[in-house]
């Protein structure tokens, strides 16, 4: 297929090739993959600036998107690549294969660099979902860190770089520019942009901070969003309440204020918040992991619920995100479905084979298209990340997608800790809007 690319590729393709460290803020649905191939290819055999490059991205997006870009464009024939996944024998034999570009997962990179035995000598990385490097304190962005010295060029995509507020962009900035905005240590990003709250543990930005760390950033970073540059269908959101019933009322709330609920044969505990928080969203949707294993049937409320939007699609396809294993159970006992793991789940759903489908968001939030095969989900469990949260409503919410309007429903159950993730997701929304506006390209189309 001939590569046409409207004009805010070309400008991204232009800002790839003139910035050796870059950060491209491209929203879902605006073809990262083909405009980064596509300066790959100019820098390879055009201007002869890159020998190897190394691309870093999650499993799925390995071989369903970087992959099959390379053989969809007629321009990007030339380019060999080897997919450096599977078995540590076939990664090696992967690795020592003669390619152009080498695409791996961000699960391996730690065992590359450290484990594999292999020599680094790629001298450009491009890091696809750069936000998943947004931890200082994992393996892979320490593994990372020890090469890039040594690697000349180095591209991060992402659409959500401050999924969870400004903290986020220092490790994924430090990758890219080795620390000169930011600094080189995350204590000094800290102590120059936030103060320490109560806790000890958690920081507030200061007065004026997130302006100045923007224009530290923004000669190395360009955004765009997909509204600015595509026909986008209309996107709905609907927050459809759920009542609980009163013993269910009443046992949520016990186990809110006492962080544990006693039954005949098991017993459900918190030992710290971060674990009443898990419990209390899992009574929401009607079910528990007890303290034994097992999982306790609360309510059927979100259930019943999710029988009605169902029935009130009228046989229209429908996406139903969840978020506990015990969750997909239900689901899958209650109504005929099947949720979306492989490739040939994927081609059946688009091919409007599977009525009612299944997706995990953080096992299936990037890289796939599904926009042919439907126009609406429904939340049964919002996570707490907006990144995985975005990434899965982009799933449908694409270019590509047929339909006139996108519908998102949220089933929300009053009253409970449903409505603390809608409004935490709003406003780290707010937070995200703000740094994508403040890199945003200037494109005339």
């Amino acid at each position: 297929m001939q590569y046409n690319p409207h004009d805010y590729q070309k400008y991204a393709i232009d800002f790839i090739e003139k910035n050796p460290q870059a950060a491209v803020l491209l929203e879902c649905g605006l073809g990262k993959t083909s405009i980064t191939l596509t300066a790959l290819n100019d820098m390879m055999f055009d201007r002869f600036e890159v020998r190897k490059v190394l691309i870093i991205a999650p499993i799925r997006v390995c071989k369903n998107s970087w992959a099959a870009e390379i053989g969809k464009w007629d321009h990007l024939k030339g380019l060999t690549y080897s997919l450096v996944l599977g078995s540590r024998d076939q990664r090696l034999a992967a690795l020592r294969k003669e390619a152009d570009l080498y695409i791996i997962n961000r699960e391996n990179v730690q065992w590359l660099i450290e484990e594999s035995g292999m020599p680094f000598d790629f001298d450009m990385i491009v890091i696809d979902e750069l936000s998943s490097f947004k931890n200082h304190q994992s393996k892979r962005f320490k593994a990372l860190r020890k090469v890039r010295p040594f690697v000349k060029r180095i591209i991060g995509l992402t659409g959500t770089p401050c999924s969870n507020g400004l903290m986020d962009l220092w490790a994924q900035f430090r990758l890219l520019d080795k620390g000169e905005r930011l600094g080189k240590r995350i204590g000094q990003y800290r102590d120059a942009y936030f103060t320490p709250d109560w806790n000890g543990f958690t920081y507030t930005p200061r007065k004026g901070a997130e302006k100045e760390i923007y224009a530290k950033i923004a000669d190395i970073s360009i955004s765009m969003k997909t509204t600015d540059h595509l026909q986008m269908p209309e996107l709905v959101m609907t927050a459809d309440r759920v009542n609980l019933e009163e013993a269910a009322e009443i046992m949520y709330k016990d186990m809110e204020h006492e962080m544990c609920l006693d039954f005949a044969s098991d017993s459900i505990t918190a030992a710290n918040a971060g674990v009443l928080c898990g419990k209390l969203t899992q009574l929401a949707s009607g079910a528990v992991y007890t303290d034994g294993g097992s999982v306790m049937q609360i309510h059927s409320h979100k259930l019943d619920a999710l029988e009605d939007l169902i029935e009130a699609q009228n046989g229209k396809p429908v996406l139903i995100a969840y978020w506990y294993k015990h969750e997909r159970d239900s689901i899958m006992e209650r109504f005929e479905c099947k949720e979306i793991r492989s490739d040939a789940d994927i081609a059946d759903w688009n091919k409007g084979k599977i009525p009612v489908a299944l997706i995990q968001p953080s096992s299936a939030g990037h890289g796939l298209n599904l926009q042919s095969g439907g126009s609406t989900i429904i939340w049964y469990t919002m996570p707490w990340s907006l990144e995985l949260y975005q990434q899965t409503n982009a799933r449908l919410w694409r270019q590509g997608q047929q339909s006139e309007t996108v519908v998102i429903h949220h089933l929300v159950s009053a009253g409970t800790i449903d409505e603390d993730i809608m409004k935490v997701l709003e406003n780290k929304d707010k937070t995200q809007s703000a740094m994508m506006s403040a890199v945003k390209a200037r494109v005339k189309e």
